[in-house]
């Protein structure tokens, strides 16, 4: 096997306990109304200076404390007697109460993606601004995504921005806007009667918003008997609305202070190994999707993100016979008018599907089975396929003796990809010194890398606890896999 140089860089990015985001806090029911009670009791004039004690612990952490638990004060409103009657302080003195700081990257900042950034102005000849999302976990295991900026220098040195030490969460935006079509695929899969299904979809257009799915079910559902009656079927709907939803952060924050914290109940216990991409579609219409694993402490479930300004996102749940396990990963662009993807449905192998609705997946094809030592236990991608004129450039991750992941690549042919035109027979990475060592020993693992120049510009995560990038030189890479 030809030589493939791997050039390391002095980045490395620890997990930091400092950056601590406000999330609700939920005391056990019955405590609920003793807390309410203290706090109702409370003299107007101990409500303020136990605020601004509060404040003055708390203030210098978070940016704009007091709209937080003004927002969170409006979460548990309808606990509280006389809510609306409230002073503000008292409002915000009840927010802050059943708040709580969690330290999102306590346990580590691993498993990272990288795009091209949407703004590349103001660069020298040569540089490229680049996202990059990581995988955050803090107390009780549970990941969020979170990102860092930085620039990529004609000499392909990485550069990274620096960051706050604040973290902010977005808004959840409400009736946001849905695809009937996704709509139909999963209340089809989740076998609902078709007699109470049509009508109600019938009185829809191709866009919707819950308010308007709810509307149609009140004014048509008539089901017959021993099939689905309205309560189930209104369930069932708020469960696809509470799992597919729209986010959206304030265009002061800054992309390194964004966090996408779990929201559905899918997501409850993360949101893991988030692989990032830069899509275009036919027409030039640029999106960023992120296919990921949505966790609920027994279930994994892929789900898909997608944005076009890292301000707005919408999460939406995939469906169809091959949406199962981990590691689905979308192609940049249509292959022959669809859209295609890499996934590894069966927990062992690579496979590849096309698709005309980006969310509706069936019929893989297996394309590689475990073909070397380091691989024989399992392989899969690490991230979006990379185009090149020599055919789809995917780096994969293979697991071997003792459980150890390496990291690999493999090459498609590009009209074709089902079809493997090269790979490595050799590890392009695997663990080796301190990096053996962490929350995973023995495991070194990416969800995306990106090509600038001649330069396959990839960052890694060392055994699920912390972050680097290295670059390969890509002559080097293609030769070798040839």
């Amino acid at each position: 096997m030809k030589t493939v140089n791997i050039h390391p860089t002095n980045i490395e990015l620890l997990p930091d306990d400092t950056r601590v985001l406000v999330r609700p806090f939920n005391p056990d029911p019955e405590r609920w109304v003793h807390i309410i009670n203290r706090v109702l009791a409370m003299s107007e004039e101990d409500v303020v200076q136990e605020l601004k004690n509060t404040r003055a612990d708390f203030g210098t952490r978070h940016k704009g404390i007091r709209k937080v638990w003004s927002r969170r004060f409006e979460q548990i409103a309808d606990h509280i007697p006389g809510a609306a009657n409230l002073s503000k302080e008292r409002q915000r003195y009840f927010g802050a109460l059943f708040s709580h700081e969690y330290s999102l990257e306590a346990a580590a900042l691993f498993n990272p993606s990288i795009v091209p950034h949407l703004d590349q102005s103001g660069l020298k000849e040569g540089e490229m601004r680049f996202i990059m999302s990581l995988r955050a976990t803090g107390e009780g295991h549970i990941s969020s995504i979170t990102f860092r900026t930085g620039v990529i220098d004609a000499e392909h040195g990485v550069h990274l921005d620096e960051v706050s030490g604040f973290v902010v969460s977005p808004e959840r935006v409400t009736n946001p806007v849905f695809r009937k079509a996704m709509f139909i695929h999963k209340l089809r899969a989740l076998k609902m009667d078709e007699a109470c299904l049509q009508p109600v979809l019938d009185k829809l257009g191709p866009l919707i918003t819950l308010d308007d799915l709810m509307e149609a079910i009140r004014t048509t559902i008539t089901c017959h008997p021993h099939t689905d009656d309205e309560d189930h079927v209104v369930k069932r709907v708020h469960w696809l609305a509470e799992a597919n939803y729209d986010i959206e952060f304030s265009e002061d924050t800054p992309i390194s202070e964004r966090i996408v914290f779990p929201v559905s109940t899918n997501e409850s216990n993360g949101i893991e190994d988030a692989r990032f991409v830069r899509f275009v579609d036919d027409d030039g219409t640029v999106t960023y999707f992120g296919t990921y694993t949505a966790y609920n402490g027994r279930m994994i479930l892929p789900q898909l993100m997608e944005t076009q300004d890292f301000l707005y996102f919408r999460a939406r749940v995939l469906h169809g016979p091959a949406v199962k396990n981990k590691g689905m990963a979308l192609f940049p662009r249509k292959i022959s008018g669809c859209y295609a993807m890499l996934s590894r449905m069966d927990d062992e192998n690579l496979f590849l599907m096309y698709a005309e609705d980006l969310h509706y997946w069936s019929d893989p094809v297996l394309i590689r089975e475990p073909e070397y030592p380091w691989e024989f236990i399992k392989i899969g991608n690490c991230g979006s396929p990379l185009e090149t004129p020599e055919g789809w450039l995917v780096i994969t991750h293979g697991v071997g003796a003792m459980r150890q992941y390496c990291l690999g690549a493999i090459l498609l042919d590009l009209d074709d990809p089902t079809k493997v035109i090269g790979a490595l027979k050799e590890p392009l990475l695997k663990p080796e010194g301190d990096g053996r060592e962490g929350y995973v020993p023995n495991v070194v693992y990416s969800c995306g890398a990106m090509i600038h120049g001649d330069r396959l510009i990839l960052p890694y995560a060392k055994s699920d606890t912390l972050t680097t990038v290295c670059t390969v030189d890509m002559k080097e890479l293609l030769a070798a896999m040839k």
